[in-house]
């Protein structure tokens, strides 16, 4: 294994049990629809490994529904002389990996002892390949460095697999050893075998269905034995096994001293529920892995990297001056890239990618709010796939809202495959009650939210008039059967539950109000655009759903009537009415990481009658719409709020690492960023095992971006502002204006900005407040002084 470049590859050297976990999660591969741990290919005792494939959900014996952990490919023992070559059975003398971030390929390479101190080495690498998302590589090498040796390698696929569920509740400071830590989980099976065995042609297939939702899960898999260039070993053997829930392929070899023993393993997987294509999978599944068997293992390494480097070359973000804030935002934006699939608009990024069990899978708001502006700005056909998402969780969304009484469609707080309703009602212990799937309601403005920023970005008329339009027009309905009239005769909202989620049962959450409102006012005014401009799609929609014209006044009228915040003097806007009557709980205890603790005998559950909160609440409202804002107010609402929040989200920091530099607190700023862009890297909240934090991977991007960058979408063009921290000396971005690319490369000295688009065309921006026309492909310096 070559020498990894240190800003592109993620290290583990030795193995750590305990730190094991944290690995599997962080060396991730995956493309988009398969996500597989980063788990060794022949396990150990306290492994967590999981391939996770997108849309594929089932709730056969869960409380709710979950991502399936579907099959493991990777699935290999290896033998030498008969003894099994694993991290438990046998002395470490080195263990090494290394995640290939440029292209995607994940690297190991252990030397590992006998008894009689015997040396053999064993090297894997593995990809999900970017160029057809069918398909999955391992290559396995087993080398005995001073003795002659037999060597068995067997690898196949695995059947049995089964989900986490409920934990129960454990006395507190119980610390399981790492080999233990998931044994006390109970767990959910999803899987039944379908159909397994091998072809005619030596390839094995193994085919599962989901027991409740009913998909098929279809594997295929060629194990290909690689000669010896030397003669130095030879094949001596090869069958191949089936048992009820696994196939594989056992090769024995002989092997002379520090001769290498080669296997590659070719899987193709396919679903009966992939968008297009969703009759034969096993058949397809076999026709991938015939495709690229024929082509060679350097054919899909070579078609996989040439993806990742266009894929790269409009998401990377550069930074000069700070290695491992660079290693951070390159980690980030590789699982961000991992976790979404352009092709397919029937699936959504969950909580915790394809990279662990976290959250079951579910969707939630980070989707729209945290995760699509790094894909609208830089991979905005994924950005519309993910808006399409939502659109085919429409019915669902309607189910939901009928549920609850309410008109239209209401998108539920944890979403699924089918849009309905997937939120817990207990914790996984069962010991706390959610009220987040009766009482977040604030979901469905943000998608509203999401579309019109996908719309003013892309100029993507075509979505909004195939989907977006109905899916504002829908919330919008619900929303205007879900407002109260109280006695002043204004509407507000009882009974909900702001961005904060500290805070249940709660009136006129001051975020929920405002996103309510303006999504009314927001499907009004797209009412009247498609009326002047695409009077018979309009026509079209409006006879599906039953809409009027006067429904939509009604929109109006009900969007000016909303009941507004209450503003002290000083500017500080009330969360919730009555938060101001709180009983304050000062912060007196801050983490390694500078972060606040709860205060003693507190916890997420019984901080209702104070003024402490969980995130952002008033102020990701600032963030969302801070033309709405007066920068002094913004900074008002910054000091006040900051001081009362515990950051019990790992979106939080990003948010209040971009409003600190908008309202001139570039101090916190960098502290905020730190905390988001080393959660995974550093495991700074200690679960980073369960998954990837992958809305504070893109609320990290945002920090440079929005933060750092400067950069602001306006009506009409791009604004930015920068505010270069002081341990960076230069920052370089990309990012997607309706369908060309504006370059930017910022230093302290001076701002570049270069136009990748059609000869002679024109876009015009504004810098520090002066706007600036770019023409293509000539750069465009700005200094704080002006242009040159």
């Amino acid at each position: 294994m070559s020498a990894p470049d240190p800003g592109w590859a993620l290290v583990e050297r030795g193995f750590d049990p305990a730190a094991a976990g944290y690995h599997e999660t962080v060396m991730t591969v995956g493309n988009g629809r398969v996500g597989t741990r980063g788990a060794l290919e022949e396990g150990h005792l306290g492994a967590l490994s999981g391939t996770y494939l997108a849309g594929v959900y089932d709730a056969h014996d869960s409380p709710v529904v979950d991502l399936v952990n579907a099959p493991d490919w990777l699935d290999t023992l290896v033998r030498v002389d008969g003894m099994r070559l694993d991290v438990d059975s046998s002395e470490i003398v080195e263990h090494e990996r290394v995640l290939d971030l440029r292209t995607g390929v994940l690297h190991r390479s252990t030397v590992f002892a006998d008894p009689a101190g015997r040396r053999t080495r064993l090297r894997t690498s593995r990809t999900a390949s970017m160029a057809d998302r069918d398909l999955c590589l391992l290559q396995i090498e087993v080398t005995p460095l001073d003795h002659d040796a037999e060597i068995v390698i067997e690898t196949g696929v695995d059947g049995r697999r089964r989900n986490l569920d409920r934990l129960p509740h454990y006395p507190d400071g119980l610390d399981l050893p790492p080999a233990r830590r998931w044994d006390k989980w109970a767990r959910s099976t999803h899987l039944a075998i379908v159909d397994r065995g091998f072809s005619g042609d030596g390839t094995a297939h193994l085919v599962t269905g989901t027991i409740d939702s009913g998909v098929r899960i279809a594997y295929s898999a060629a194990v290909v034995p690689e000669p010896s260039a030397d003669g130095g070993s030879r094949l001596t053997d090869h069958e191949q096994l089936t048992d009820h829930e696994r196939v594989a392929d056992r090769l024995v070899f002989r092997a002379g001293a520090g001769a290498p023993v080669s296997v590659h393993k070719f899987v193709g997987i396919a679903t009966s529920r992939d968008p297009g294509q969703r009759d034969a999978p096993l058949a397809r599944a076999t026709a991938t892995v015939v495709r690229h068997r024929g082509a060679g293992v350097d054919a899909v390494r070579r078609t996989s990297a040439a993806v990742w480097a266009r894929l790269w070359l409009d998401s990377e973000v550069r930074v000069q001056g700070h290695d491992k804030d660079a290693l951070a935002l390159r980690l980030g934006v590789y699982h961000l890239l991992i976790a979404a699939n352009p092709d397919d608009p029937t699936v959504s990024v969950g909580a915790k990618s394809l990279s662990g069990e976290g959250y079951r899978g579910h969707v939630f708001w980070d989707s729209e709010i945290l995760l699509l502006p790094f894909y609208l700005y830089t991979q905005p056909r994924t950005a519309r796939s993910l808006l399409a998402y939502r659109h085919h969780t429409l019915p669902g969304a309607r189910v939901v809202s009928a549920e609850n009484g309410t008109r239209g469609a209401r998108f539920a707080w944890e979403s699924a495959d089918t849009g309905r309703e997937e939120c817990p009602r207990w914790t996984p212990d069962g010991t706390s009650r959610f009220w987040t799937r009766e009482e977040e309601l604030h979901v469905s403005a943000d998608v509203a939210h999401a579309v019109d920023q996908y719309v003013a970005v892309t100029a993507d008329e075509q979505f909004l008039l195939a989907a977006g339009a109905e899916i504002v027009f829908e919330t919008s309905r619900f929303w205007a059967s879900r407002l109260e009239e109280g006695a002043d005769g204004r509407l507000g909202l009882t009974n909900v539950m702001g961005p904060d989620e500290f805070h249940s049962h709660v009136t006129d959450n001051a975020f929920t109000n405002r996103m309510v409102a303006r999504h009314l006012e927001q499907g009004a005014a797209l009412h009247r655009r498609l009326g002047a401009t695409a009077p018979q799609r309009l026509a079209e929609i409006a006879d599906e759903i039953g809409l009027s014209g006067a429904e939509v006044d009604g929109w109006v009228a009900a969007a000016a009537r909303v009941r507004p915040p209450v503003q002290l003097s000083s500017g500080v806007i009330e969360q919730f009415d009555g938060y101001f009557g709180l009983r304050e709980l000062p912060i007196e205890s801050w983490d390694d990481n500078d972060m606040p603790r709860y205060p003693a005998g507190y916890h997420h559950f019984n901080l209702e009658d104070t003024t402490l909160l969980k995130q952002p609440d008033v102020l990701m409202l600032m963030y969302l719409l801070p033309r709405e804002y007066p920068v002094e107010v913004q900074r008002t609402n910054f000091r006040f709020y900051e001081e009362r929040t515990l950051h019990k989200s790992s979106l939080s920091p990003a948010i209040h690492a971009v409003l600190g530099l908008r309202v001139g607190d570039a101090e916190s700023a960098v502290r905020y960023f730190e905390r988001s862009a080393y959660v995974d890297l550093d495991d700074n909240q200690g679960n980073t095992a369960e998954g990837m934090h992958i809305a504070a991977a893109a609320g990290t991007w945002q920090i440079a971006v929005h933060g750092f960058g400067g950069m602001r979408a306006l009506s009409d063009r791009l604004s930015f502002d920068p505010r270069l921290p002081a341990r960076c000396e230069r920052l370089q971005f990309s990012v997607y204006w309706r369908g060309d690319i504006v370059e930017v490369d910022l230093g302290h000295a001076e701002w570049i900005f270069t136009l990748r688009a059609a000869p002679s065309t024109k876009v015009e921006i504004v810098v520090d407040g002066v706007p600036v026309v770019l023409v293509a492909d000539d750069p465009c310096t700005v200094t704080p002084g002006g242009v040159r």
